[in-house]
């Protein structure tokens, strides 16, 4: 399915396409969009809070639900955590998954 580059507004296809939707859907806080009001994650409401271990459970748990409910084109099988030991609360959540067509992905979304 083409979509279009949010930065250039260029045409966009395949995995980048995904995931740009990927990284939408993640920082999209519920509620905020006006004909999908539960469309999102519940990440943005999360990003505040003390960073420890069970917060990035949550933020786990977050991610995947909202990338599994929103973004048919890809079956996660995995997920990780890169915690930026230079800047104090940066972490990225990398998802592994498949596409719908087989191809191994991988998409990094940084919360700050």
């Amino acid at each position: 399915m083409p979509g279009m580059n949010v930065q250039t507004g260029k045409r966009l296809d395949g995995i980048d396409h995904i995931r740009q939707s990927v990284d939408d859907i993640i920082t999209t806080p519920i509620g905020s969009r006006v004909m999908r009001r539960d469309y999102g994650s519940l990440v943005p409401e999360l990003l505040d809070m003390p960073m420890n271990d069970a917060l990035l459970m949550q933020v786990y748990a977050a991610t995947i639900i909202a990338v599994t409910r929103w973004e048919p084109r890809i079956q996660i099988t995995g997920a990780r955590r890169t915690v930026d030991t230079q800047q104090h609360g940066a972490v990225v959540i990398e998802l592994q998954g498949r596409t719908a067509d087989g191809q191994a992905m991988n998409v990094g979304v940084p919360l700050a």
